[in-house]
């Protein structure tokens, strides 16, 4: 009953993943067309200085220090020990509403703080940043959010940000456009972490079903993913570790060596890597034990040569990926091919943050979410494809199981499934005191058969004398070849004396019908001899009574065989046997 309702279960929730991949890609669509607020982006308003050593404070920055130029274009500034700082003239605004500086898209940088003149002239200062717990910024935000005066004026934004480098991109926005953007952005993300859970949780249950290894390798490549993009949007820090400042830095590169790491062992478990190649298996899993034991050493140790290892282990994911999917595709995996498609999406998002971290590209919203939006079409491609592999590879088992258990010639039931299944007759009947009927048939000019027309004849007549055995008996009892010619039939449940002569005379009757498969004046000869068991006054167990059963059976089919004018011989319950020993039949 276990495999029929997971199988119910998965078809449910698989009809709730495509529903809700269509909310997703809604959100996502909503979520692009309102990223931009109206009041816009101001970034190239502004003029900037980087301060070298970055030890200078706003007094001496603002009283003349910096070497201001104008921002002509969005950039990524290297920054290494030192600080940029920028500068922007706020107009007169809405004194109806409060107004703000968002850093878009920056969630991951080190230090960020907005200096404004207060009442008293003297410069104010408000914190955020990776290096600040996100409970202490000024308001605690996914993105760095900074509270504007009401009065028109300078303001001045100090960046740090190493190894990667800093590239802001800063938006002016009323207090209504921050809440509208917050409600677009968290509809996003809430959308694509309950979509991400949800292909967790039907992971985990096709694990289950299918007891296959490369959906648990899938479902810690899931749940990596989900635990990076939280921490590489910020919303890890807002929601899960807002009072860890250090972990909420390291959060983004450790999650990243744990996705890619756990991606690639995904992709070796379900392409059958060591299927091909011994050597290409262990180098692929080597370079997935090397992400995982290297996010160790880039939490405790971010340096810029870390960080270099980190960018370069994302890159050589991205064509280990694609060329073992082709390899394993070119040598006869049929769904390494549509792995390969699977992971597309991500792939060609991916660009968008490797080059905002080489300092290519300046921080967006395009950066920030690419990646998101092609996992959000990935996982549901790649579970898809693992439960059609997973499917493909069942089925073949199942055929493997029904081989092992069934007689290849005939495909009637395997003699060891027989005696199970006798022996389990037999309890019962000790039990409530019935009796089943078994019965041992023999196809006696098998070997005529052979000699005239060739052992090929000779085997049709073996399947068709499965058939005709196999119609006369209901689905419940059992019909099995224990040997050459010779069969065995089990019918279940208490027969009565009468049923069981009946269908003795009509196994003999049914042969004797013609068989259109073999020579017009040819028919099939059955004896049969039927018993009843378990033996009145048995004392014997199950085993015992079963391997006494088929000898009587056995040993009365025998001399049944010796008087060919006989064909049907009905052995009486043998009286008094006892455990160990065999009874001659009656």
């Amino acid at each position: 009953m276990e495999a029929p309702f997971l199988k119910a279960v998965l078809h449910t929730a698989t009809l709730r993943l495509w529903q809700a991949m269509a909310c997703l890609a809604l959100f996502l669509f909503a979520g692009l067309a309102h990223a931009a607020p109206p009041e816009g982006d101001i970034t190239l308003q502004g003029e900037f200085w980087v301060d070298d050593s970055g030890k200078l404070g706003i007094e001496e920055v603002a009283g003349g220090a910096a070497r201001l130029q104008p921002v002509e274009r969005h950039r990524a500034y290297p920054l290494g020990d030192g600080a940029l700082w920028l500068r922007y003239d706020i107009p007169a605004l809405d004194a109806q509403q409060r107004w703000h500086l968002l850093l878009s898209g920056a969630a991951f940088l080190n230090r960020a703080s907005l200096f404004v003149r207060g009442p008293d002239g003297r410069w104010q200062e408000q914190r955020a940043g990776d290096h600040t717990p996100v409970s202490q910024w000024h308001r605690p935000h996914f993105s760095p959010l900074f509270t504007l005066p009401q009065a028109p004026g300078p303001v001045w934004l100090r960046l740090e940000n190493r190894p990667a480098p800093a590239s802001p991109f800063v938006q002016l926005l009323s207090e209504s456009s921050v809440e509208r953007n917050n409600s677009w952005t968290y509809l996003l993300v809430g959308g694509y972490v309950g979509f991400c859970l949800l292909v967790f949780v039907v992971g985990l249950m096709h694990a289950r079903m299918y007891a296959d290894i490369a959906f648990d390798t899938y479902c810690l490549y899931v749940a990596c993913m989900l635990l990076f993009q939280l921490s590489f949007t910020g919303f890890g820090g807002l929601f899960l570790w807002p009072g860890s400042a250090g972990f909420n830095d390291a959060a983004p590169g450790l999650f990243l060596f744990l996705m890619v790491a756990t991606g690639i062992w995904f992709i070796r478990e379900a392409t059958a890597v060591k299927r091909h190649s011994r050597i290409v298996d262990r180098a692929v899993l080597g370079f997935s034990l090397f992400g995982a034991a290297f996010a160790c050493v880039y939490v405790f140790h971010p340096s810029p040569a870390a960080y270099r290892v980190l960018n370069l282990y994302g890159l050589l994911s991205v064509l280990l990926s694609m060329s073992v999917c082709l390899w394993t595709w070119h040598k006869g995996e049929t769904h390494s091919g549509w792995l390969f498609l699977g992971f597309l999406p991500v792939h060609l998002a991916y660009p968008f943050p490797a080059l905002r971290a080489a300092g290519v590209l300046p921080d967006s919203w395009a950066t920030q979410y690419a990646v998101m939006m092609g996992t959000a079409l990935e996982i549901p491609l790649l579970l898809y494809i693992l439960h059609r592999r997973a499917k493909d590879f069942s089925e073949n088992r199942a055929r493997m199981r029904v081989l092992d258990s069934t007689d290849p010639l005939t495909g009637l039931t395997s003699t060891p499934v027989l005696r199970l299944r006798l022996r389990d007759a037999l309890r019962r009947g000790a039990r409530s005191g019935t009796r089943c009927t078994a019965l041992m048939v023999e196809l006696a000019n098998h070997g005529e058969i052979v000699s005239a027309l060739g052992r090929e004849a000779g085997d049709r007549a073996l399947v068709v004398a499965a058939s005709r055995l196999s119609s006369l008996v209901r689905e419940v009892d059992t019909v099995c070849r224990i040997a050459d010619a010779r069969f065995a039939l089990l019918l279940e449940g208490p027969q009565a004396e009468e049923t069981r002569r009946k269908l003795a005379q009509h196994i003999v009757a049914r042969g004797l019908e013609p068989v259109t498969q073999l020579a017009p004046d040819l028919a099939l000869r059955f004896r049969a001899v039927s018993a009843w068991a378990p033996d009145e006054g048995s004392r014997a167990d199950a085993n015992a009574q079963e391997s006494l059963l088929m000898a009587r059976l056995n040993f009365g089919l025998d001399q049944l065989l010796e008087d060919p004018r006989k064909v049907v011989h009905h052995l009486e319950p043998s009286r008094g046997a006892v455990e160990g020993t065999a009874a001659a039949p009656a």
